[in-house]
């Protein structure tokens, strides 16, 4: 059958078979080829699809943020991947509700915004400037490319548009504001009995039995650290050999390119008469505005003094009582309209009336200051010193670069990395999560020595960099490693001994502190009840009281209010063991009228801006519980309705 197939499968009808084959072969092809169809969707939020890549990268770099953060106290065997994955991808499913709410609310987060917002961020500045090269190693460090970074920015400034928004149109009524108040700066007539523990310390000899069944139940307390030994390069800009000194020609170039730099422009000091005019001014005020301007002028013309009437008659607070004087300006820093009247005016010569968004003007240019350029002799070591710091970081950036490439090609060793480069290849002592000396007391390198792909994985780290402020990296490996291990008995027996007196001493010192407030509850006399104890007598202190022991504050703040003439006890068990009787004998509300104006605006701000973060919070959970939020999560899929 096949030979016939073979025979008469030939000429024009053979050409159509093998294109029709060959056709869905090539679509499939190509489909796989451009990953078409193949990315996974773990949920869907009204429409918008969430990709399995996309909750990756997410949680890529939410993880490299962590670690940051926690530094040496990162622990990757603490935190539950699972969960913190769907922690993630609830938050992602939050911010794409989110941004469709903006979209349909009109709001958007520009590019201005958004330009502004990453040029301002002092994690991305070198020397108080933008520096973009430093934006972009600090975004690979986190698992990001800056179009994903920027996304999550937008979202971000999006956000804080709508929580603002909703901030805006809360209005705090006045008596939430007295309530709060009343709360707030409410004080309280306290004193107290401190019951000393070690008042009931004994030499009681403790048994075996109550030492072993202590270390058992307690042996995390009795640790020895988990610990490693690492091996490791650093760079550091300052140990790279210096490039050539540049040439003349070459620093005549850098002149050239930075000649506004020592370049000071011309200068004009203005003087200026205003009257001032509201943005919302009806034409009666504009009439009223533009008559009086006209004025005034005719009254200069009439060889009136300039001077005397700007202090007479400007309606700038700033600059009336200096005869109208501005001082010296740079072109660029007044109003568009009176900076190009001030540059095109000759000196003494009176402009014409001039309208700007403050109201009307009338300008005067009382001295030109030409500036000048500072001559290629005299900048010609700063030229020097700012090619040779050029030359020497892109050194250390090249370099940098080479060895993340090397020790990342040799992902077991760093000695390929060390000969490449020519550097020393350090081996550490024995360190554990709080760090050692030096190099080794960065947050981030312990964070990485102790990461999962280091410390588990037995691979080189990443490119570190320990501080933001210096040109050095790191790249290490650990080469031995010990897990926590519980000290013996033997060694810790004194201490838990220790331990169980100071214990038991504490809960005697708590009992009698309890029994004296029963007595005083009773109605014993204080002085009597206390006995040999100290009364230590506060007064009256507010809840920021700082002369009192925070323990003790935060407890009397709980007892409830005493009956006029009467007072109100409690005891507690404070952290050092000792025992404490507090008496409370007056309660006094705060009151809006003991407050100065500028103090209430700011706790009725701060009420607004709380109350509006709730609702917005609650604006959240509205707009998730009423989406079409559909989530795929280990091969089950749930819908939201």
């Amino acid at each position: 059958m096949l030979q016939t197939i073979r025979e008469r499968a030939q000429g024009w009808i053979a050409w159509v078979i093998v294109i029709f084959i060959s056709i869905p072969f090539a679509l499939w092809g190509i489909q796989s080829y451009l990953g078409v169809g193949a990315e996974p969707v773990v949920a869907t939020v009204n429409g918008v699809e969430i990709t399995e890549r996309e909750l990756d990268d997410h949680y890529r770099g939410f993880k490299a943020r962590l670690r940051d953060r926690l530094g040496a106290a990162y622990r990757p065997e603490l935190f539950d991947d699972n969960a913190m994955r769907g922690q993630v991808l609830d938050q992602m499913i939050r911010d794409s509700l989110l941004m469709q709410t903006a979209e349909d609310l009109g709001l958007r987060a520009s590019d201005r915004e958004l330009r502004g917002s990453i040029l301002s961020d002092p994690a991305f500045q070198k020397d108080g400037q933008f520096d973009n090269p430093t934006y972009e190693r600090m975004l690979e460090l986190q698992g990001m490319v800056p179009h994903q970074f920027e996304d999550e920015l937008r979202r971000q400034i999006v956000g804080t548009q709508l929580l603002r928004a909703i901030v805006a149109t809360e209005i705090l009524p006045d008596r939430a504001l007295e309530a709060t108040v009343r709360l707030d700066r409410q004080q309280r007539r306290l004193s107290f009995i401190r019951v000393p523990k070690s008042a009931f310390l004994s030499e009681e000899p403790v048994s075996d039995e109550e030492v072993t069944a202590y270390y058992e139940s307690n042996r995390s307390r009795f640790q020895i650290p988990e610990r490693i030994r690492i091996q490791y390069l650093v760079l550091d800009a300052g140990s790279i050999a210096p490039p050539e000194v540049p040439g003349e020609q070459e620093l005549r170039e850098h002149y050239e390119a930075e000649k506004d730099r020592f370049t000071q422009p011309e200068r004009r000091r203005v003087r200026h008469i205003l009257i001032a005019l509201d943005a919302g001014a009806d034409a009666a005020q504009e009439d009223a505005a533009k008559a009086a301007i006209a004025e005034i002028r005719e009254r200069i013309t009439g060889e009136e003094d300039f001077a005397a009437l700007a202090k007479e008659l400007s309606q700038d607070p700033g600059s009336a009582a200096q005869g109208g004087d501005l001082g010296f300006i740079e072109q660029g820093l007044l109003d568009p309209a009176l900076d190009q009247a001030a540059f095109a005016l000759d000196p003494g010569q009176l402009s014409e009336v001039i309208r700007s968004r403050f109201g009307y003007h009338l300008i005067e240019v009382t001295g030109i200051d030409p500036g000048e350029t500072k001559p290629f002799e005299a900048v010609k070591p700063e030229l020097i010193a700012d090619l040779e710091q050029r030359g020497n970081e892109g050194l250390f950036f090249e370099s940098t670069e080479r060895l993340a490439n090397l020790s990342y090609e040799s992902p077991d060793s760093l000695e390929p990395a060390a000969e490449a480069l020519g550097l020393e290849l350090q081996t550490s002592g024995w360190i554990d999560r709080s760090g050692g000396e030096g190099i080794l007391a960065y947050p981030k390198v312990l964070g990485a020595a102790f990461s999962d792909e280091v410390l588990l994985e037995g691979n080189n780290s990443d490119l570190i960099e320990p501080d933001h402020d210096q040109l050095q990296a790191v790249v290490l490996r650990v080469l031995e490693h010990e897990e926590a291990t519980a000290k013996p008995l033997d060694a810790v027996r004194d201490e838990i001994v220790t331990i169980l007196r100071d214990k038991q001493a504490a809960d005697v010192a708590a009992a009698k502190a309890t029994e004296l407030a029963d007595a005083l509850t009773a109605g014993g006399t204080l002085s009597v009840i206390a006995g040999d104890y100290q009364v230590e007598d506060f007064g009256l202190v507010a809840r920021d009281a700082e002369q009192i022991p925070a323990q003790i504050l935060d407890f009397a703040f709980t007892l409830s209010r005493p009956n006029r003439g009467s007072e109100n006890y409690g005891s507690l068990s404070l952290n050092s063991g000792d025992g404490a009787v507090v008496i409370l004998t007056e309660v006094v509300d705060g009151s809006l009228e003991d407050l100065d104006e500028a103090t209430r605006d700011q706790i009725r701000k701060g009420l607004t801006r709380d109350i509006g973060r709730a609702y917005y919070e609650n604006l959240l959970v509205d707009l998730e519980s009423r989406a079409d939020i559909t989530r795929s999560s280990l091969g089950k899929v749930t819908e939201e309705e």
